[in-house]
């Protein structure tokens, strides 16, 4: 068994379930594990940011998928309880991983707490993009977690997009250093997996983040020995959002991806 790494490690956070077991699994590989969580950004917020980028319209068809998304939560339990235990994740806090919560992780106290921490290296999973201003503030390389493939399904949804372009090849998730785009950093680690039948896009970031979780030790602890060998991807580069509502259910009469 490998040694615990004894690097300080930082991790970025807006919460929830999929960043809960990967945090869960870091923790046992690097014990002076830290988390910084933001609050969620609010509805209204998103909303109307979407809004002024793609238009009201496709905006407010968006929303109405990630609420669908919400609800069939509770339908794909059963199928999201069996990728925890078939990758023997954990999905409750643990009380030994300290975890200072912040309004955003743009905002000066985020940018205090990650100065008080000294990190050797930061992980981002599940939060808003870094402003400029944060990334200036930081003194390591940052590593991201993206459930997609780079550059063709950067963004939201990567795996679901995958599987309505046919593309199932490139069903997955990246591990890239962190830039002033979204998901535009050099890659570090591509992680392919294929779903199941019962798999849906209620499960699919939670498939890829159990299959990403060994990878991204390795991915953080070559960064941290200076081994690293990050490339910049090839292939088009598109920037990826849930599907309107309508779009979804057309997809998932019509080609059975829900």
């Amino acid at each position: 068994m490998t040694a615990p790494n004894p690097a300080r490690l930082v991790v970025l956070t807006a919460g929830g379930l999929n960043p809960q077991v990967m945090i869960n699994a870091l923790q046992a590989h690097f014990p002076n594990l830290t988390v910084i969580q933001e609050n969620y950004e609010s509805k209204t917020d998103v909303l109307k940011r979407r809004a002024r980028r793609l238009g009201w319209l496709q905006a407010v068809g968006q929303m109405g998928t990630m609420i669908v998304s919400r609800l069939g939560k509770r339908i794909t339990q059963q199928r999201s309880e069996e990728i925890i235990t078939q990758y023997g994740l954990i999905s409750q806090p643990l009380p030994t991983v300290p975890v200072t919560r912040v309004a955003s992780l743009n905002d000066p106290d985020a940018h205090a707490a990650i100065l008080l921490a000294k990190p050797d290296i930061l992980f981002s999973i599940s939060c808003r993009i870094l402003s400029r201003s944060t990334l200036a503030i930081i003194p390591c390389p940052i590593v991201n977690f993206h459930a997609g493939i780079n550059p063709n399904y950067r963004g939201q949804m990567g795996g679901y997009w995958a599987r309505v372009e046919d593309d199932e090849d490139n069903f997955g998730a990246t591990l890239h250093y962190v830039d002033a785009g979204t998901d535009t950093g050099d890659t570090l680690a591509e992680v392919r997996v294929k779903p199941t039948t019962s798999d849906t896009i209620s499960t699919y970031p939670l498939l890829l983040t159990a299959a990403s979780v060994d990878p991204t030790v390795q991915t953080l602890t070559s960064v941290l020995h200076g081994t690293a060998k990050p490339y910049t991807p090839s292939g088009p580069s598109r920037l990826r959002f849930p599907p309107p509502l309508w779009t979804y259910l057309f997809n998932g009469v019509t080609k059975s991806i829900w």
